[in-house]
């Protein structure tokens, strides 16, 4: 039977993340969140989704990055209503 490794020989070896990768995956969920809610409405409606939903999750967001998200997602037709019979 092979002994355990340590876990700063674990964290050493392979799997090194840059600064903020956490931050990001919350960025990204949000994103994907407000997109699926809030499409076609406008940048100012979309950008005040991100910025309240990205805060529930500890993320203080990017202006020049929410405007760049807002007026893309405020870009997309809305979806039709999700009709379950």
């Amino acid at each position: 039977m092979k002994p355990l490794a340590s876990i700063s020989s674990l964290a050493s070896s392979g799997g090194q993340r840059t600064a903020g990768w956490q931050a990001q995956l919350r960025v990204d969920y949000v994103v994907n969140k407000v997109t699926q809610t809030h499409r076609g409405q406008t940048e100012d409606q979309v950008k005040q989704a991100l910025q309240d939903q990205l805060r529930v999750f500890g993320v203080v967001p990017n202006a020049k990055q929410m405007a760049i998200y807002a007026q893309a997602i405020s870009a997309l037709p809305e979806l039709p209503p999700n009709n379950h019979r």
